[in-house]
């Protein structure tokens, strides 16, 4: 019912889909794209990135880019996510990712339950990623860049396994942030990491 009732709202309409790439790891920046596609060029493949292999991904990523009327990247630091707290930080960075298209959409199509303040009308779409085209391509261009942000943090704090893991709070990364300790990329307002900073 929901999607009969977004596919009527949008006819005729400029749709930006957005979504967010890491909400829940315990370093990096929560990362977020917006994605006008182009009707004319058709893009073959595209779902919830996360149900998608790496290469499917890296593949879509280029051809996103290049086929898609604008795009855009967003990002909030791990300064703002301490300051603000994830979820407002993230619609920050949903914010800046829909400043930042070329084109002004007519409506923007966010993934989840929440909608960030733009200026133009903006519905959510629960589980959007694997059901809207234009959110699709938004979570594949923002976990591809994020992940490729993260390998590169990888190699400045090595011993953490970040390129593996992604930020998120694996075992294995639980256990390499208690034996090394926090470095300047962590989000000190998470449990796991705000705890060594309890007794400054």
């Amino acid at each position: 019912m929901q999607l009969d009732l977004l596919k009527h709202s949008c006819v005729g309409k400029l749709v930006a889909g957005v979504d967010e790439v890491g909400r829940g790891p315990l370093c990096g920046p929560v990362v977020t794209a917006a994605v006008i596609l182009d009707p004319l060029r058709p893009i073959v493949g595209l779902n919830d990135s996360k149900k998608l292999t790496e290469k499917k991904r890296e593949a879509l990523f280029i051809e996103i880019q290049e086929k898609a009327l604008a795009w855009s990247i967003g990002r909030a630091e791990v300064e703002e996510i301490d300051r603000l707290n994830i979820l407002q930080a993230t619609m920050l960075a949903m914010q800046r990712a829909v400043e930042g298209l070329s084109i002004q959409p007519d409506l923007a199509l966010i993934d989840g339950n929440r909608c960030p303040a733009l200026s133009m009308a903006a519905e959510a779409v629960v589980q959007g990623d694997g059901l809207v085209a234009e959110i699709s391509a938004a979570s594949i261009l923002a976990k591809v860049s994020r992940d490729r942000e993260m390998a590169v943090l990888d190699a400045q704090y090595p011993g953490y396994g970040i390129a593996k893991h992604k930020g998120y709070p694996t075992p294995a990364h639980l256990k390499a942030l208690q034996e090394l300790g926090p470095t300047p990329i962590y989000r000190r307002s998470f449990a796991p990491v705000r705890r060594f900073f309890e007794d400054d």
